[in-house]
């Protein structure tokens, strides 16, 4: 991968790198020290060609400073997943830095801070680390190097002579220096065309358990989310959105709300998808919310689709039985002579992201320019939104990225509609006269009510499998909405009128005869990836069938799916091996009552493998044990990566949990919180024990790959309790 250095347009770049007078300036600009601001071309799937002469202005990823305090530049959002820690363990290991030195600082929304596959700044596809080990790799190597040319310089020795160790300079005469004290003279050093990253053997940091940097901060309350964040003079900005998406106010009566002590406005507002709804600004939360309580509204619904998901079902079910268009092809006319068969059909409803904290912003809008604090997954995207609602242009937009609790995708949305709305209350606002910013607050009830939710899918499978247990012939069809038409990614993920995203992980990694297809549906649902994405169904319903196919061969689960993993399930195979190994699955004898499943699984590249213990009592299921095994490469944290397992996984189970489903009636969602729409508890919480498959190949993702087999691995435990086979999430052993 290339890099080439920021400069000004003015700059003449130094040899090997950008001019003197650049760093300078930047170094100057952040109060001194060492600091290096990289541009990456980008080459992935949602990579733009890049202009041969756009230029950037220097923005540091690495600023070490004179008192030997590091700052590295996170250009992700954190949101629980840890890059806050990993990225920077990443420099860290590659400057030879003291980790006690060393902190994490979330980046604003630039050009700079794209992520080099993607070619927008985004947190998502489990990309952070995966995208940017080389990048934040060579970062730190390169800030070494300029630090040893600075003190081979000073001390007039070869550079070769000069060693590096915990922050510090070491010469060959007994010379030491800290990296602080050197760091304005590396400023003048230029910056090498290329380095030698070290060797895995060398690892001091990657490959260690790292405890997090904000462990500390976010456990005695010191750390500021997006929710906790004020700006001077702000107020409080709570919607009234409509019951029906879309839908529009018809007219609307104030004067209740208005009369509730600590209410400024309350302004009709454009919300999401054509919709409007009414906004009222206050003081503070609670006298907005009760504000909004004391409403009175008409709402329009005549213009827009009101879907109910029963007679939604339905449909889907009666379209499910014609084949759709196709996305991958196979010769099945084996199917009608088979001499075993098996015919399932899935159902799967819409689900909410329910984030710990929900969502939220501050704007401060101006005649020339715009400043936004969010958690937002998107930055490239909602800068753009921002702007263009705005009527600004993009740079006129800055967006200062704050720390999230939780998102699983609700925080990356095409449509950028919770910041889209925040710019119209804005506007509302300026136009009724006021100019203090505005923090936009959603509720839970918002949260849960407010759309973009996992679509809801249906599934048909018809497998014929010969006499000696071979798949022979495998009809599938997919029937759901579409996440990514009409959006920026669909010229690149929709291929031949299928979303690639619906049908992802199917198949795969099995050497099986599958003819597969889907239909796109339209529905007035607002629909969004959800953590694993497509892999959220495809893997339940491929894992499932998988399990069902072995009892029928009458052969073991574990066997059955080795037999059939082709040569590119390599990492998949390793991956299942070390849970089995690690689990004692046929070995070790269970408890009356109890019965092992099995699931294997890739996604973003990572191939998880579970193997599962299970019960059920009076009726209800139960999950005691977990084990995983973990193939995504080199691991960069291992704490970092039990961590994601452990709440990948708790957020599968919590997929199979009675509750677990958003429902529509005549366009309105039912649910509305925690008491009507279920998560998995701590009390649901099993023992999960995790193992890594050793490898020193560049990282592959792990924000999302531990959730798909965790429901699959369940039901398969299940079934050898209960002989039913489950084919529908979530669970409901009475019908099945």
């Amino acid at each position: 991968m290339r890099i080439e250095w920021l400069q000004q347009e003015s700059m003449v770049p130094a040899a090997g790198g950008v001019s003197r007078r650049g760093f300078m300036k930047a170094g100057a600009l952040a109060g001194g020290g060492l600091v290096l601001g990289f541009f990456l071309p980008t080459g992935g799937r949602f990579a733009r060609a890049q202009q041969a002469a756009k230029v950037y202005e220097p923005n540091a990823f690495l600023h070490i400073a004179p008192d030997n305090r590091i700052t590295v530049q996170v250009n992700r959002l954190e949101f629980g997943q840890g890059v806050q820690t990993s990225l920077p363990m990443l420099i860290a290991e590659e400057l030879d830095a003291d980790w006690s030195k060393v902190n994490g600082a979330l980046a604003p929304a630039g050009d700079q801070y794209k992520d080099p596959a993607f070619g927008i700044q985004i947190t998502g596809g489990s990309g952070s680390i995966a995208h940017s080990y080389l990048q934040y790799r060579e970062i730190g190597a390169k800030a070494r190097a300029m630090l040893m040319a600075a003190a081979a310089a000073q001390w007039k020795v070869p550079v070769e002579q000069v060693r590096t160790a915990r922050s510090m300079l070491l010469g060959p005469a007994g010379q030491k220096a800290s990296y602080g004290s050197m760091a304005d003279a590396a400023m003048h050093q230029p910056v090498p065309a290329s380095v030698k990253l070290k060797d895995p053997k060398d690892f001091n940091f990657i490959g260690k358990p790292m405890k997090r940097l904000d462990a500390t901060d976010k456990s005695n309350g010191k750390l500021q989310f997006g929710m906790d964040f004020k700006a001077p003079h702000s107020k409080v900005a709570v919607v009234a959105r409509p019951p029906v998406f879309g839908a529009r106010v018809a007219k609307f009566d104030a004067s209740k709300a208005k009369a509730i002590k600590g209410v400024i406005e309350v302004l009709q507002v454009s919300t999401d998808r054509g919709g409007s709804g009414v906004v009222v600004i206050a003081d503070g939360y609670w006298p907005a919310k009760m504000g909004r309580d004391a409403l009175n509204i008409e709402w329009d619904t005549s213009a827009v689709e009101k879907v109910s998901s029963t007679a939604q079902l339905a449909a889907y079910k009666a379209l499910a039985q014609q084949p759709g268009k196709p996305a991958r092809k196979a010769d099945t006319s084996k199917l009608a002579g088979a001499a075993k068969k098996i015919s399932a059909v899935y159902e799967f409803p819409y689900l909410a992201h329910t984030p710990m904290e929900p969502l939220n912003c501050v704007i401060d809008l101006r005649a020339d320019g715009c400043t936004v604090w969010a958690g937002s997954q998107f930055q490239t995207i909602d800068q753009g939104a921002i702007a263009a609602t705005a009527g600004l242009k993009p740079e006129q937009v800055v967006l200062n990225t704050m720390m999230a609790g939780g998102g699983f995708g609700r925080r990356a949305v095409p449509s950028s509609d919770y910041l889209v709305e925040a710019v119209h209350i804005a506007k509302v606002w300026r136009a009724a006269g006021k100019t203090d910013p505005v923090k936009v607050i959603w509720s839970r009830e918002d949260d849960i009510k407010g759309g973009y939710y996992r679509p809801s899918h249906v599934h048909r499978a018809d497998i014929g499998m010969d006499d000696k247990g071979n798949i022979v012939a495998w009809e599938h069809v997919i029937v759901g909405q579409s996440i990514l038409s009409g959006t920026p990614f669909e010229g690149m993920m929709v291929k031949d009128g299928i979303d690639t995203t619906m049908v992802e992980g199917m198949g795969e990694p099995y050497e099986v005869p599958l003819n597969l297809s889907a239909h796109t549906v339209k529905a007035n649902v607002p629909v969004l990836w959800w953590r694993s994405v497509g892999s959220t169904h495809t893997a339940f319903v491929m894992e499932t069938l998988i399990d069902e196919a072995a009892h029928a061969a009458g052969m073991d689960p574990v066997a059955y799916r080795k037999k059939l993993i082709g040569e590119k399930g390599k990492r998949h195979l390793a991956a299942l091996d070390l849970a089995v190994a690690k689990s004692g699955y046929g070995k070790k004898v269970l408890p009356k009552g109890q019965a092992w499943g099995v699931a294997v699984h890739e996604s973003f590249n990572t191939a998880i493998a579970y193997v599962v213990v299970a019960s059920v009592k009076n009726g209800v299921p139960k999950l005691h044990k977990v084990t995983a095994g973990v193939h995504c490469n080199q691991p960069v944290n291992p704490l970092t990566i039990e961590a994601q397992i452990q709440g990948a996984a708790l957020m599968g189970l919590g997929m199979t949990l009675p509750g677990a489903a958003i429902t529509l009636k005549d366009g309105v969602v039912e649910q509305q919180n925690f008491s009507d729409y279920t998560l998995a508890r701590m009390t649901d919480m099993p023992v999960i024990d995790v193992h890594i498959v050793p490898s020193h190949d560049a990282p592959t993702g792990m924000g999302e790959p531990g959730l798909p087999p965790l429901a699959p691995a369940f039901a398969n435990a299940l079934f050898k309790l209960t002989g039913k086979r489950l084919r529908k999430l979530p669970f409901d052993l009475t019908s099945a």
